[in-house]
């Protein structure tokens, strides 16, 4: 009898085991990120080898562009439904984990996501009351890219300071007609071009966060958005409205860019593959020089993290996600397979790797982008508020005011810095 129930209790025992085991090893991740094709396959590429060294994790991939993917996330991780593992923007802190606790704390995996691979200093700016939000992939910073064929044709060089910028525009409506610009900015694009200017000029940010408000003066503002208008006045740049005439798709897409009517761009030097990909051959962008003031002491780069990988707070694999954050970042075959597609990698060993195959050229537009802003005075860190969407929108809407007719730069500039002051406020309860 006693022989019986030993036998039993051993069968039970093995089976309470497998069935554990089992359970362990079914592991089923969500992993979301936006971009355009050549990431998404990039990728699923990557994601596809961590499967083969992990089978018993399962990664299903949620992957859109940029239009909507805020809005989806922010949705998802409201109602606790975000993914495991989470392409995230740095200027999304503020928005989703503004004492820190709004993503999981990536110091407590780190036994699966090795962190002496990224310099402390980059891990604070994603580094929020002690707790590691999110790992930065890359920094970047925005800096021109010039068409090589369109300026060759306009008979211009490249400029080195704002008045050659400036001087730029005419020349290209005398030579080449009034469709050609020498740069095309998105709204986004002019923020923060005019944010460096301003910089360059007064060596004052923008956002004052101690005092929750913008920094600037009346006077100030009017500077700012006259800069915009005179920019657009001397044909440097199409107005928004000429610009919204083609319709939503994405810039790179857009017929005058493949055809090289807008002959340059003020773009982050991590994304700038897609838009010299699509440019009609045999023209290519080749890095620009940073237009300085005479005696400025910052060049006002908008420096930031590329992209973060987070892991949801929500997530009930939090182990499992950071090993394969780790894989995508740190391993052979994930290094690989993502390459540059992401910007330059911070991840040491992603570097060493990287150079020794011969992927990360200094001659490469990403990496010599980077090495040009890493080259320039930018003491001055942007805040996160700068690039709040509520405050990028508000931006866009008062350059409409201008480029329709509605309103005066000093009326502009007016509603800008109320509104704006309120917004910040209200953000930085």
């Amino acid at each position: 009898m006693k022989k019986r129930l030993l036998q039993v209790l051993i069968a039970s025992s093995i089976a309470v085991f497998a069935h554990q085991s089992f359970a362990a090893e079914q592991v089923d991740l969500r992993m979301s990120w936006w971009g355009g094709n050549s990431r998404h396959q990039m990728t699923l590429k990557a994601i596809e080898e961590f499967q083969k060294q992990h089978p018993d994790i399962k990664v299903k991939s949620e992957y859109t562009g940029w239009d909507g993917h805020l809005s989806r996330l922010t949705t998802q991780i409201a109602g606790g439904t975000e993914p495991d593992v989470m392409q995230t923007n740095w200027n999304w802190l503020p928005i989703f984990s503004k004492d820190g606790s709004g993503f999981h704390d990536l110091n407590k995996v780190s036994e699966y996501l090795d962190l002496t691979q990224f310099d402390p200093k980059e891990l604070k700016t994603t580094t929020v009351n002690d707790k590691l939000n999110g790992i930065p992939i890359s920094v970047t910073a925005r800096v021109f890219y010039l068409n090589d064929v369109t300026w060759k044709n306009a008979g211009v060089e490249y400029p080195k300071t704002w008045d050659e910028l400036m001087a730029a525009g005419k020349k290209f409506q005398e030579v080449l007609g009034e469709k050609y610009y020498p740069v095309v900015l998105e709204h986004q694009d002019s923020f923060a071009l005019l944010r460096s200017y301003m910089i360059q000029k007064h060596n004052v940010d923008i956002v004052n966060e101690d005092k929750k408000k913008f920094n600037y003066t009346p006077e100030q503002w009017v500077e700012f958005f006259q800069m915009y208008k005179d920019m657009v006045d001397s044909h440097v740049m199409p107005s928004s409205k000429y610009f919204a005439s083609f319709g939503k798709s994405n810039m790179y897409e857009m017929k005058p860019w493949i055809a090289g009517e807008f002959g340059g761009t003020y773009m982050w030097n991590s994304t700038i593959k897609k838009y010299s990909d699509n440019l009609k051959p045999p023209a290519k962008l080749e890095l620009g020089n940073y237009p300085m003031l005479e005696g400025a002491k910052d060049a006002g780069l908008f420096f930031k993290p590329a992209q973060m990988f987070s892991i949801g707070k929500s997530s009930k694999h939090p182990r499992e996600a950071a090993m394969l954050i780790n894989f995508l970042l740190n391993s052979k075959e994930g290094v690989e397979a993502l390459g540059l597609e992401r910007g330059v990698p911070l991840s040491k060993t992603a570097v060493t790797q990287l150079r020794e195959s011969g992927v990360i050229k200094d001659t490469d537009p990403a990496v010599a982008g980077l090495n040009l802003a890493l080259s320039l005075p930018h003491a001055i860190n942007a805040s996160p508020y700068f690039d709040d969407p509520q405050i990028v929108v508000l931006f866009q809407d008062a350059i409409q005011s201008i480029d329709y007719g509605k309103k005066t730069v000093k009326e502009t500039a007016a509603d800008f810095q109320s509104q704006g002051d309120r917004i910040l406020k209200r953000a930085m309860r």
